[in-house]
């Protein structure tokens, strides 16, 4: 079939025409920002991963990352999704969980149009108001 001059050409619509793939690490800072979002959420990743990113904070250069705490497998359409959490003392963890999730997969869905098809959260650790004037004590600043 010959195509005549000035008959339009049949083209596929433009969202069959190419891939988008999706780095894990877009996902992992998606999804950290998401959970970050939620009050009672202190903070996310296990105790050394919080250690460690402390450490790394303080460095001259060095900065948070926003995917700390999240690690995701990313395919061509789902992903799945695992925190680790910090809650503040004295909220429902059932209810922040659940809060998570639904931000998580609101963000995720909405962000990058893959399914989220779980998103579980291991509560690591309660946040104790006692804690930061411990911390501030401890960390070697002689002024306050």
């Amino acid at each position: 079939m010959t195509r005549r001059a000035g008959q339009p050409r049949l083209q596929e619509p433009p969202k069959t025409r190419g891939r988008t793939t999706i780095a894990d690490g877009v996902v992992e800072k998606i999804a950290g920002i998401a959970a970050r979002e939620v009050p009672g959420i202190h903070a996310l990743g296990g105790g050394f991963t919080r250690t460690m990113g402390a450490v790394r904070d303080r460095v001259p250069g060095g900065h948070a990352s926003a995917g700390r705490g999240v690690k995701v497998e990313v395919g061509e359409k789902q992903t799945a999704i695992d925190l680790q959490v910090v809650v503040e003392y004295g909220v429902s963890i059932t209810d922040v969980a659940a809060e998570v999730r639904e931000n998580v997969i609101a963000a995720l869905e909405r962000m990058t149009g893959l399914e989220v098809v779980e998103v579980n959260i291991a509560v690591n650790d309660v946040h104790l108001p006692d804690d930061e004037t411990q911390e501030q004590e401890t960390s070697g600043d002689r002024v306050h």
